[in-house]
């Protein structure tokens, strides 16, 4: 008895169940619970596809349908956060239907089954639509655009993909059927529904496409909150006409107002840059005292970043903040390019300064071994900064660098005279035979020595001319040179007197010659004190040879020559330098004379005595 009691509430549950099925199926309105926007689409889609429609009505139809889209998504991402969280989905709806579907299939009601299967397909085809649209805003914010580009055609893949799934059923011979069946009725509206969201979806697509760039240029808008201002903006009167000219050349009011803003801010940013820098230089002790120089020579490179830089973010601008595209590397290796130069700039100012303390003050390091190191770090940085180049334009530095080691030898081979007057560089600073502006002759040339290259060694030769000597040759070839004199410098000469003059006249004149050279302010003698104390070396050498000091003094009657009697006078002036040198050599020769005159003797001149046969001498 309970049993049967048990079944017979079942049954009649069952029982009402159907009677319920079929008041729905009579009665109740079992259309479509779609969005306003989707509606209006669907009306759009539905007027496009009239057999009547003609070709001026679809063209209207398609510029309302692109407007709708436009304000859809300036929606949708000024309440982006809003549309991720509260999205309408049809979960609910679709579960329903199943149900209900299973039960008609049950009790054979075929229209009503395909009916509610149709708007199943509709709603599922909404809720891929908009989980597709959730993820390519919520990729906005993490991805670049080449990277989001990619995204959006692999959602538009995997939406196709799932479409695909559920649209494996043609409805065209339920839509050409003609019955009083209410039911029917419903189903037929459906099948038009879902056809005309199944194009509705293929336009969402092309929009989509089309908007990619604007997606991402309010979505930025949007990440600080200047979306609604933007959008306000651009929707003003003004502004609409403006943009109907300026758009065809990617260019619209609000992108041109944030252009002149950028301009503005980098240009006042200038003005202040220099001042930040100097007292940031200043403030290292290493470099304060190079500040002002250093200014001045990186002045007109930072300049050119700042122009670099405006000209990027105006193209960033344009791009709709989408990057600049392939102009990226061109910038990045701008940047490079300037900063190398910049780094080159401060380290020759500081080394100029350094050679100039060198010089003027006198320190013991020679200006030479500054300049080669200078150009040994600038090789360095051109090499550097040559890497980071290729880096950046895309080369595999392993592959570069591989590639040295392998070419290394044959390079070598090539530029072995390079090497050797590399080598000979360094063997002309180690071995400090000459510095610059030292008075050398090699190798039948002359000159004073401008600059000790890495590869050449240039002289300045006493006609002006420039003449360039590989280093190679001048490590290997004996130079002498005249500079390399610390006190003394030689005054050597041969004064010839008459033969008739007397013995004791030239012996005078000898010692008086003698006494006023030893007596002489700018003639070196044994007395001449010299400070030794600069010198390098501590092995067993004469320590006048090594430094160059000659205090050598020698009158004496010489030679009987052909014509004359000859007296030699060797000795050294105390300065090394040519102009006092000369000087004190004319004031010598000033003082001989007038000793030679006070003695009653006369300079000699080759002379000939003729002798005839009658004894009588005529001389020539």
């Amino acid at each position: 008895m309970p049993r049967a009691s048990k079944y017979n509430k079942e049954s009649l549950i069952k029982q009402l169940i159907i009677i319920l099925i079929l008041v729905l199926n009579l009665f109740g309105d079992s259309g479509a619970d779609f969005s306003p926007f989707v509606r209006q689409q669907l009306t759009l889609i539905k007027q496009m596809n009239d057999d009547n429609v003609t070709q001026e009505k679809i063209m209207q139809i398609a510029k309302e349908q692109e407007a709708f889209y436009s304000i859809a998504l300036d929606d949708i991402l000024k309440n982006k956060n809003k549309f991720i969280n509260k999205s309408r989905v049809y979960d609910s709806e679709i579960f329903a239907l199943e149900k209900i579907i299973k039960l008609n299939k049950r009790l054979g009601n075929r229209y009503a089954t395909i009916r509610d299967e149709v708007l199943v397909k509709s709603y599922k085809l909404l809720n891929a639509q908009n989980s597709m649209i959730k993820n390519i805003l919520l990729a906005l914010d993490k991805l670049s655009f080449e990277d989001f580009q990619v995204y959006v055609s692999d959602m538009f893949a995997k939406n196709q993909e799932y479409n695909a799934n559920i649209t494996d059923v043609d409805y065209e011979n339920i839509l050409q059927l003609d019955e009083p069946s209410r039911t029917l009725k419903q189903a037929q509206e459906n099948i038009r529904d879902y056809y005309a969201l199944l194009e509705l979806n293929a336009d969402t697509l092309k929009y989509l496409s089309v908007f990619e760039k604007k997606m991402y240029r309010l979505n930025k808008y949007s990440k600080y909150n200047l979306i609604n201002p933007v959008i306000s903006i651009n929707n003003t009167t003004l502004a609409t006409k403006i943009n109907s000219v300026m758009r065809p050349y990617g260019l619209d009011v609000v992108k041109i107002i944030f252009m002149l803003l950028v301009f503005i801010i980098i240009y006042i940013i200038r003005k202040y840059l220099y001042k930040e820098l100097e007292a940031y230089i200043v403030k290292i002790k290493s470099l304060k005292k190079y500040s002002k120089n250093i200014l001045n020579s990186v002045r007109k490179p930072i300049e050119l970043i700042i122009i670099l830089i405006n000209i990027e973010v105006t193209l960033y601008i344009y791009n709709d903040f989408a990057g600049i595209g392939k102009f990226d590397k061109f910038f990045t290796i701008s940047y490079v390019v300037v900063l190398t130069y910049i780094v080159y700039k401060v380290i020759n100012v500081i080394s100029s300064i350094k050679i100039h303390e060198i010089d003027t003050e006198n320190k013991k390091i020679k200006s030479e071994v500054i300049n080669v190191g200078i150009k040994i770090v600038n090789f360095a940085i051109m090499i550097i900064g040559l890497l980071f180049i290729l880096h950046f334009a895309g080369a595999n530095l392993t592959t570069v660098l591989s590639g040295l080691g392998i070419g290394g030898f044959a390079v070598a081979l090539a530029a072995k005279d390079s090497l050797a007057n590399f080598f000979g560089t360094l063997s002309i600073l180690i071995s400090d035979v000459f510095s610059q502006g030292d008075w050398i002759v090699i190798d039948g040339e002359e000159g004073t020595v401008v600059e000790i290259g890495l590869r050449v060694t240039t002289l300045r030769t006493f006609d002006n001319a420039i003449i360039a000597i590989p280093n190679s040759i001048l490590a290997n070839k004996g130079v002498k040179n005249w500079n390399k004199r610390s006190l003394g410098r030689r005054i050597k000469m041969n004064i010839g007197v008459k033969y008739d003059s007397k013995p004791s006249d030239i012996k005078n004149a000898v010692n008086e010659i003698r006494e006023m050279l030893e007596n002489h302010p700018q003639i070196a003698t044994k007395n001449t004190e010299y400070d030794y104390s600069h010198s390098k070396r501590s092995k067993l050498v004469s320590k006048d040879d090594e430094l160059g000091v000659k205090r050598t003094l020698l009158v004496h009657l010489d030679e009987f020559s052909g014509s004359s009697i000859n007296i030699l006078i060797y000795c050294f002036s105390r300065s090394v330098m040519w102009k006092e040198w000369l000087e004190t050599k004319e004031d010598v020769m000033y003082k001989i004379m007038q000793i030679l005159e006070e003695n009653s003797l006369e300079f000699a001149f080759p002379s000939i005595s003729i002798y005839n046969e009658n004894g009588v001498i005529e001389p020539s």
